[in-house]
């Protein structure tokens, strides 16, 4: 039995509606305070801002994934004609975006991203390990309309230059990179881990790389299975992975047995695209269920399958209580 399975969050926090009612940086800062110790309260061993510190004060409504990335960069307009909306929209595996993020015309540059920045703000507001987000470059790529590098594994490399050199600047505990758009693309399995590796290798702390098959308003947006991304886990430097398991469940665990024993494996154990509040002692038997395959000493993080943003707040509370307590029975047996 492992006793140091720590929980974690993925990342992101529902928005609490007063911030989005009267959006100011006082009240950013206030939201990041709440969000920060709603996770201490529950018990979570490594936490993060809800990924606050993308929101804009300006755009209140806008998801940080892709733009807060994207907007900021040199090289990339947010102008897009009817012709481009129509011809991102013909791209295979992008109809839950209604248009691309926006358009590559020259060479890319950090322009005014300030990763750093946002890392700085919210260090101070606690004492426990807190993680640091970002997403892939892999995925920012595939929202994009490309004119100026031609082959997406060459801009996929371009965005990870400029991501790499700014995480060099960040001396968080943990810093993870999201990557929800390869799970359903695995034909680029064998040039994608290059640009994460990229971003990775600029990492101070431990390296986490989160996979999923995407949440859109609670629903899965890739299609695939784990086994077909084995490879491509094992080329990643990195030092653990948080993976999602509660929604799809554990029939294909057994294909991680062949994952290097050198990285640690996280467990989704909490399905975010369902309201209903798992009891501890369903987290635990996921968990029982998952360490009988792989043995308990593989399964060293416990967490959420994704991002909390589409939950309503009293649920993700509760459901972060249930996966710190559910850790702890488990631990208990």
């Amino acid at each position: 039995m492992n006793a140091s399975i720590k929980t974690t969050v993925v990342g992101s926090y529902p928005l609490p509606t007063w911030l989005a009612a009267t959006p100011s940086t006082p009240n950013l800062r206030d939201a990041i305070l709440v969000v920060l110790k709603t996770q201490e309260l529950a018990g979570i061993d490594v936490i993060a801002d809800g990924e606050l510190s993308r929101f804009d004060v300006n755009h209140p409504e806008t998801n940080g994934m892709i733009e807060y990335f994207i907007r900021p960069l040199d090289g990339i307009s947010a102008r897009l004609s009817r012709a481009e909306v129509a011809e991102f929209r013909a791209k295979q595996g992008m109809s839950f975006r209604a248009q691309p993020a926006g358009i590559v015309h020259s060479a890319i540059g950090e322009g005014t991203l300030n990763l750093p920045g946002a890392w700085q703000f919210v260090k101070p507001f606690t004492k426990r390990p807190l993680k640091f987000t970002l997403t892939s470059p892999y995925m920012l790529a595939k929202t994009l309309l490309d004119r100026h590098y031609k082959t997406l594994p060459d801009l996929t490399l371009a965005l990870a230059e400029v991501l790499r050199s700014q995480v060099a600047e960040i001396d968080a505990p943990v810093i993870q990179v999201d990557e929800a758009n390869l799970t359903g693309h695995p034909e680029d399995a064998d040039w994608a881990h290059e640009s994460l590796n990229r971003v990775l290798g600029a990492v101070r702390g431990e390296k986490a790389v989160h996979l999923c098959f995407g949440n859109y308003g609670g629903q899965s947006i890739q299609k695939g299975f784990w086994r077909n991304l084995l490879p491509f886990m094992n080329r990643l430097n990195v030092d653990h992975l948080i993976l999602e398991f509660a929604r799809r469940g554990y029939i294909e665990l057994e294909a991680f047995k062949d994952l290097r024993p050198e990285i640690a494996l996280g467990i989704g154990v909490i399905d975010i695209k369902d309201n209903e509040v798992e009891s501890p002692t369903q987290v635990a038997q996921r968990i029982e269920s998952a360490a009988k395959i792989l043995g308990g000493e593989r399964i060293q993080w416990v967490h959420p399958d994704c991002g909390f943003w589409m939950l309503p707040r009293s649920v993700a509370d509760r459901k972060m209580r249930a996966l710190v307590q559910g850790r702890d029975e488990f631990l208990g047996r």
